[in-house]
């Protein structure tokens, strides 16, 4: 088992930055590949970013890409989700997420993660 604790939530004016971090309890957090989602209020959990195990591969969704970095210290057990140029539609629960099987690849599709954090608010106002 794998315990997910995401820290860096909060609340931002239109424009600003935060910086999310999501701690695994495992050192073998360096095998899995791991992704960040967010869930707005009544609207579907939806994917925001995601990394391979290595750091070495990265994806994002079209509406936070070239705005959003995601990042991994594997020393660390830590990623990292930088948000710059936040908008009211940023606003959102966001949730990190493990991979435990042993791959290479970026996970995009929430179903193929088996750990969830409890989840951090990000607040936007305009």
């Amino acid at each position: 088992q794998v315990q997910l604790v995401e820290s860096g939530g909060g609340l931002v004016q239109a424009g600003g930055s935060l910086r999310l971090s999501c701690a695994a309890s495992r050192r073998t957090f360096s095998a899995y590949a791991m992704g960040w989602f967010r869930q707005a209020p009544g609207k579907e959990r939806e994917f925001v970013a995601a990394i391979s195990s290595s750091g070495r591969s990265t994806d994002y969704a079209d509406y936070v890409k070239s705005r959003f970095t995601i990042s991994r210290d594997n020393a660390k057990n830590t990623v990292y989700l930088q948000m710059n140029s936040l908008e009211p539609e940023d606003t959102a629960v966001y949730y990190c997420a493990a991979d435990r099987r042993i791959h290479t690849a970026v996970v995009v599709t929430s179903n193929d993660y088996d750990y969830w954090g409890q989840g951090t608010q990000v607040t936007v106002s305009s």
